[in-house]
């Protein structure tokens, strides 16, 4: 098997210098004080400027008073190089960055260090891109699998995404790239997004939706970007509730908040909610339906309130500096193309741990001298998801170079075979999938052609392998029996295709896992029938526009509250096509007796061990997960919840011991009359598996 290209320790020098570089920051303290003396300075026309953004992509500055404007760039598959700018003398465009794979296949490789691997290699490119801010990750959890969002997001439980957004910020911000996270908070559909008001309870809010959020603040996050739907009957981005009582109060954030593009329309509001900056400023003016000097001349602001809203934006770039390295404009530093081999390779690496292996009755890995037929809409076109995370890349490899590469056999592409060629073949690979984007909720289907190529490739030939390249789970249950294998691709990026070739072949072993469930049918989804009745699942931008002039929206209420994912479908007793932390390998693993003491009377760590041997005959990685279980709860409580993980490498043969190390917290819920986590007393039980199906050991534990 082919060895893979990254490792901890080819980032550890950096993360070392990153660690010194975060002791050695102002502290917030000492930030907002400096942001005081700087707005003592400013006039109020100067304040009234910096409330919204400048020049679409930039944080508004005073340049007249040492404050330069900030430029930001779009994110979650890379850096965008976005040429729709006004001013094009204001923005530097580099001539190319990394397409990496989308999140979600990041989330699937379960692997937390390279998730800062992929992180520091995004906020390099940012700077390189003449940028300070990166506008994610994006981490809103996925809730539905019709999101067309969801492959820039970090699947369906909070412990997984919040650990890999904690790597992610850590490895990006020790580059001196802040990370913005977003959408806050509970963006879990693009149906109307600037109309969905997301009725959902504390619990859920705070058990599922926002421990990402804390997770990247607490690994240090600069910014916070909110969303664009409602959360209770208002707009998120002019929120008190969302902004000051939950972001700022209950979960810390000290830094800056900014909008969505075009998702708030009252001043005042936005003024006196604890938002920082509306983005992306004054050309979109008919939103609103008041001013900030409008409300200035009424009384119903005063400048105070102008002040006490920008400051955290001032502090937050004095903190980072983000000041100091655009006081001469956008800084040139194209020095750092030097690191695009490092970032091909962690792209590569990336797609390698996270392309999934749902099915194989033994077809892969492939053997030498078959004819291969690839079909399908992505055999020779590189997948991608749309929107505001479409990264163009370079070095782009298709299906069909791709498996050109890896076999040593004649590989014929024919996008949309007849019959007879596709019984003709040895082998039949199928690269198909669907197109997300932002603005879109697409079907749980994948198009009418597409489905009927998959069925007719069953049909004709017995050996039919699929790959599914995707950004969220789509409907198999028609074929996901008579195909011999099933790959989950995602949108593997631009050296994504060669390492899912390499996987066909057998130069790599796949070890990636689900980070969200695929359900038979879209009728088992906690999300069914959740829409209300009438509305499409499409929409184009200018009907939402004509919408979004008057401020009416629908209700999507969240009746599922804290069984999201895994947690609806265990818990209410619905067999998945596929369960969460589900993927295969070419070897075998045997995963031993967990142990854990028999009770726990102190808030000292619960420590539990547990064995795992290769027992096959290839190198491979296995994802050993941790769950949870209250046995008699006093509330609802899923049936069991992850709470550790962690990926080993084995070698034929090889055995290791993982220690897990869990704390009272990790059994706790939220309590919504205390609005505070509760670990009641009593009887708990650990489970261990591979996926959260797939449980191979439990032990019990009292907590006293």
């Amino acid at each position: 098997m082919k060895k893979l290209l990254f490792t901890a320790v080819a980032v550890s020098l950096s993360f070392a210098a990153m660690a010194q570089k975060k002791a050695e920051m102002m502290s917030w303290e000492e930030a907002t004080a400096k942001a005081s003396e700087v707005l003592a300075t400013l006039s109020l026309e100067e304040k009234i400027d910096m409330t919204h953004g400048h020049n679409k992509f930039f944080l508004p500055g005073a340049p007249a008073k040492g404050l330069p404007h900030v430029f930001m760039v779009d994110a979650s598959a890379g850096v965008r190089i976005n040429h729709s700018i006004p001013d094009q003398n204001e923005v530097r465009h580099p001539e190319k960055t990394t397409q990496f794979p989308a999140n979600i296949m990041l989330a699937s490789t379960f692997n937390t260090e390279l998730a800062k691997a992929y992180g520091e290699a995004v906020g390099y490119e940012t700077r390189m891109a003449g940028a300070g801010v990166l506008l994610g990750p994006g981490m809103n959890i996925y809730r539905s699998s019709q999101c067309g969002r969801n492959f820039e997001y970090l699947g369906e439980d909070p412990y997984l995404a919040a650990t890999m957004v904690e790597n992610y910020v850590t490895g990006m911000q020790g580059t001196g790239t802040m990370a913005c996270l977003k959408h806050f908070l509970c963006n879990n559909t693009e149906l109307l997004r600037k109309l969905s008001n997301s009725i959902v309870d504390e619990r859920a809010i705070m058990e599922i939706y926002t421990p990402a959020f804390k997770a990247g603040i607490d690994a240090g996050a600069g910014s916070v970007m909110t969303s664009y739907n409602l959360v209770n009957g208002e707009w998120a981005g002019q929120s008190k509730y969302v902004i000051t009582d939950l972001l700022r109060g209950r979960l810390g954030f000290k830094g800056l908040v900014m909008t969505d593009w075009q998702s708030v329309f009252d001043w005042k509001k936005i003024v006196l909610s604890g938002q920082n900056v509306e983005m992306p400023g004054a050309p979109n003016e008919f939103y609103h339906i008041n001013s900030v000097r409008e409300l200035l001349a009424k009384g119903e602001i005063t400048e105070k309130n102008i002040d006490d809203m920008i400051r955290p934006m001032v502090a937050t770039c004095i903190r980072y500096g983000l000041y100091d390295r655009f006081k001469n404009g956008q800084p040139n530093e194209d020095h750092l193309e030097a690191k695009f081999p490092h970032h091909e390779a962690v792209s590569y690496q990336t797609a390698a741990e996270g392309a999934v292996l749902l099915k194989n009755n033994g077809i892969l890995p492939l053997k030498e001298g078959q004819q291969i037929l690839l079909a399908g809409r992505w055999a020779k076109t590189a997948p991608q998801g749309g929107g505001s995370s479409k990264v163009k890349g370079f070095n782009q490899v298709t299906s069909e170079q791709a498996l050109l590469n890896s076999l040593r056999a004649k590989v014929t592409a024919v996008e949309k075979p007849n019959y007879i060629q596709l019984q003709k073949a040895d082998v039949v690979v199928i690269a198909t999938g669907t197109l997300d984007s932002e603005s879109y909720e697409r079907p749980f289907t994948m198009q009418e052609e597409d489905e009927a190529l998959v069925r007719m490739a069953c049909a004709a030939n017995k050996n039919v392998i699929v790959l599914v390249l995707s950004g969220s789970g789509i409907d198999m249950s028609a074929w996901s029996d008579k195909a011999s294998a099933i790959i989950y691709g995602w949108y593997p990026g631009q050296s994504g295709m060669q390492a899912i070739a390499d996987i066909i072949v057998g130069k790599v072993n796949p070890s990636g896992k689900l980070p969200m469930t695929i359900e038979k049918s879209f009728k088992d989804s906690p999300a069914y029938l959740t829409m209300p009745k009438g509305l499409k699942t499409s929409h184009t931008q200018k009907n939402l526009n004509e919408l979004w002039i008057y401020p009416r929206h629908y209700d999507l209420e969240y009746k599922e509250s804290v069984l999201v994912g895994y947690r609806w479908y265990e818990t209410k007793g619905i067999e998945p096509l596929y369960p969460f932390g589900f993927g295969l390998s070419y070897t075998t693993f045997e995963i031993g007796k967990a142990k854990a003491p028999k009770s726990v009377a102190d808030d000292k760590p619960i420590k539990v061990t547990v064995r795992v041997e290769n027992t096959g005959k290839v190198a491979g990685a296995e994802v050993v997960q941790l769950y949870v279980s209250e046995n008699n709860p006093t509330v609802l409580r899923p049936k069991k919840e992850l709470k550790r993980y962690e990926k080993v490498q084995l070698a034929p043969g090889e055995k290791k011991t993982i220690s897990f190390e869990l704390s009272k917290r990790d059994f706790a819920f939220w309590n919504d009359k205390t609005h505070a986590w509760q670990t009641n007393k009593g009887e708990y039980t650990i489970h261990v598996g591979n996926s959260s199906a797939n449980i191979t050991s439990t032990c019990a534990l009292v907590i006293e």
